[in-house]
């Protein structure tokens, strides 16, 4: 059995477990930051299924399949592509949201260049 002068003190403790924070007069929220989609690299491959990307540069090179992505890469000896689909939703068809190239050597160019090095094979 608790003993009656500990009651007051859980009573009080049970009451300030549910306060929040209440603001400052006149205090405004920061603004929201822009939306996620502003941050998304655009490109000639971005949205593109996968038979557009083989239609594009024939077969890939690595064809990587996991629970949420897929990913494809096409090579030529002048640079590798690699292109990440996932399904923009439920039963929907996996499409390209991220894009990925280098050199064979592995660095860094521009996908968009890399795209164009491969369709001239």
């Amino acid at each position: 059995m608790i003993p009656f002068r500990l009651l007051p003190l859980l009573a009080f403790s049970a009451l300030a477990a549910c306060g929040g924070v209440v603001p400052e007069p006149g205090y405004t929220p920061p603004p929201a930051g822009p939306p996620a989609s502003a941050f998304l690299k655009q490109g000639p491959l971005l949205g593109s299924d996968a038979k557009a990307l083989t239609h594009l540069f024939g077969q890939p090179r690595l064809d990587i399949r996991e629970t949420t992505v897929r990913k494809l890469q096409f090579a030529n000896g002048r640079c590798v592509l690699d292109a990440y689909l996932y399904a923009p939703g439920q039963g929907k068809e996996p499409v390209v949201t991220h894009v990925d190239a280098r050199t064979p050597a592995g660095a860094d160019v521009d996908p968009a260049g890399c795209a164009a090095a491969l369709q001239a094979k």
